[in-house]
């Protein structure tokens, strides 16, 4: 029994389907699409050649049109600060007084240990103080 050229171009396309499910990379997709393409030229008649010249010229065109559009829309995308980078910016309440050794603020909900950012500047409860940056445990205000 002899198996006809598309069947193995069919058994082609999910073999690459297979690592493109498991790790995710779209160029296995777009190369399983190009074995589909040559699975058709080999089902209507086509060549060998023919053949793998619609599966290189499919693929190809795939990966040279498709990757762009995708690091496109990858570039637009917003980036969403979280964690303690998403604190970096707000402005917290002091609470106890803050200098270069240390005072606790209010920020996001929480109470935060915090220190100044100029060791010679102090902020006395109830003032707003603006987060720079957060140093393990401790916010950096000014």
């Amino acid at each position: 029994m002899e198996i006809d050229a598309w069947v193995w171009w069919l058994i082609g396309a999910v073999g690459l389907g297979i690592p493109l499910v498991l790790t995710a990379m779209p160029e296995f997709g777009m190369f399983s699409a190009g074995a589909v393409a040559g699975a058709i030229v080999a089902s209507l008649g086509g060549g060998v050649v023919a053949q793998v010249l619609v599966f290189v010229a499919v693929s190809v065109a795939l990966i040279a049109v498709v990757r762009p559009l995708a690091a496109r829309q990858n570039a637009r995308r917003p980036v969403h600060a979280t964690g303690i980078d998403a604190l970096k910016g707000r402005q917290a309440v002091v609470l106890e007084r803050v200098d270069g050794n240390g005072g606790r603020v209010k920020l996001a909900g929480e109470v935060w240990s915090a220190r100044t950012l100029d060791a010679g500047q102090s902020f006395e409860p109830g003032q707003q103080v603006d987060v720079v940056d957060i140093d393990g445990a401790t916010a950096v205000v000014m």
